[in-house]
């Protein structure tokens, strides 16, 4: 048997379809409304909760190249006047909100740089930015600055650069080690780029690196993951976080995909790919790493962290600057416009560049809350009934149970955690804790 061939179609039950099915907020995206939006200023216009933390995060849309499985706002065709115009409008945008009663006066606690591709920006596009940035809303307490990166754009200038931002957690965009497989899905960079970036990056001796994996790319094989998952435990990096491959609406895959009438997307199975992060997880569990969440391996969990994700999950208040950016503000969700004219058009007129909002309730936000922290593996009871006066464990009965005979988790007096199988499947488990009236199709 050759294991270097690709993986055999799958069954029509098990099969990679188009859509979304990885949760990354509650309700759902597609329940905010732009009649709500309104309640964004009522937001803003609000007091802080005492204690709740703010972050920051900035979206720089910009790439060398789009990937075929990209579903987020990013441009490849803008020159060094349009994106300045850009990075401009951001910090006009960081201005307006600096002014608001929930931001006057605090410090972010966690700022996070995504895209598109931040080490897309020059070095002196990077320092003007962040200085600017900083002198609207100081940033010296941050405990974590996380910048997002793809190998091909870094160079010993801008990764030294970056380390002067005061970047903590470096976050490299590898997804594979193989140019074949890198080539066929879209990616700007060769694995000679991302050998190269990872030893400079560890030269500057940033706190913390990521590596992004994706199992389950157009063309992956048995023995091509098998040394992914080699090579990774090779450079031995802080963090590994592996996402399994979704082929969202809007992506150039989904496109080809409509055009030739094929229903099922042209990469591994669901039943492959949890397969193959199980494996992950096992090899890098056997090279000392432990598992943080249903996506990361972290190889000192004393000392790893990564802030972003577990502030948002646990309500910090987020403001989203740029395009198509999300915001999380005093229990209101919302997006900015999607199209980078529209954004720009909106700053240049003094307005917010609202797309879409929602306002939750105190109960959508505590199932907000609680299934985001499931994707950890591990849910404490007493923080839901301090925080929200509610018992998970009798809320979710019925819900925990089924799941409990399932294998997928357990339920102890102070706990819910779920098993390996539970955690590489999460995403799917979580619709079973939804709203009636915001339960969907689910799409695995």
């Amino acid at each position: 048997m050759n294991n270097d061939t690709a993986t055999p179609a799958a069954t029509a039950t098990n099969s990679t379809l188009a859509g979304n099915y990885f949760i990354s907020n509650y309700p759902p995206f597609s329940f905010w409304t732009e009649d709500q939006k309104i309640e964004v200023e009522v937001a803003l216009n609000s007091e802080p909760v005492p204690g709740v933390k703010l972050g920051l995060y900035h979206h720089i849309p910009f790439c060398r190249k789009r990937c075929h499985f990209c579903y987020f706002r990013v441009y490849t065709d803008k020159n060094a006047k349009d994106i300045q115009t850009y990075l401009d409008a951001t910090i006009a945008e960081l201005k307006s909100l600096a002014e608001r009663p929930l931001v006057k006066g605090r410090k972010p606690h966690f700022v996070y740089f995504g895209g598109g591709t931040p080490s897309y920006l020059s070095a002196r596009q990077l320092g003007e930015l962040t200085d600017r940035m900083k002198a609207v809303l100081p940033w010296e307490a941050a405990e974590e600055i996380a910048f997002e990166c793809e190998p091909g754009t870094l160079n010993p200038g801008k990764l030294t650069a970056i380390k002067e931002l005061g970047v903590t957690r470096l976050s490299l965009g590898i997804e594979s080690f193989d140019d074949h497989i890198l080539e066929i899905n879209g990616r700007a960079h060769r694995s000679s780029e991302v050998f190269t970036a990872y030893e400079r990056a560890k030269t500057e001796k940033f706190e913390q690196i990521n590596i992004d994996l994706i199992a389950g790319m157009v063309e992956e094989t048995e023995a091509k993951w098998q040394r992914n998952i080699e090579q990774t435990i090779a450079l031995r990096p802080d963090s590994v976080t592996i996402y399994q491959m979704e082929i969202p609406y809007n992506t150039t895959i989904y496109k080809e995909m409509k055009a030739e009438g094929k229903l099922v997307a042209p990469v591994a199975d669901w039943q492959t790919k949890r397969r193959w992060v199980k494996e992950a997880f096992a090899a890098l569990e056997g090279a000392g790493y432990s598992i943080a969440s249903g996506y990361t391996a972290v190889l000192n969990s004393k000392k790893t962290k990564f802030v972003y994700r577990d502030e948002l999950w646990s309500g910090a208040d987020l403001l989203g600057l740029g395009v198509a950016s999300f915001s999380h503000a005093a229990g209101v969700h919302y997006q900015n416009l999607t199209e980078i004219d529209a954004y720009l058009a909106a700053i240049n007129a003094g307005e917010l560049p609202l797309k879409r909002a929602f306002r939750t309730s105190p109960d959508e936000r505590m199932i907000r809350e609680f299934i985001l922290q499931m994707k950890l593996g591990r849910v404490e009871l007493g923080y839901f009934a301090e925080k929200f006066g509610v018992d998970i464990s009798e809320r979710f009965a019925g819900q925990l149970e089924h799941l409990g005979a399932e294998g997928l988790l357990k339920v102890s007096a102070t706990e819910v955690r779920l098993s390996r199988d539970g955690l590489l499947c999460v995403d799917t488990l979580l619709h079973e804790f939804f709203l009636q009236q915001h339960r969907t199709s689910q799409i695995v």
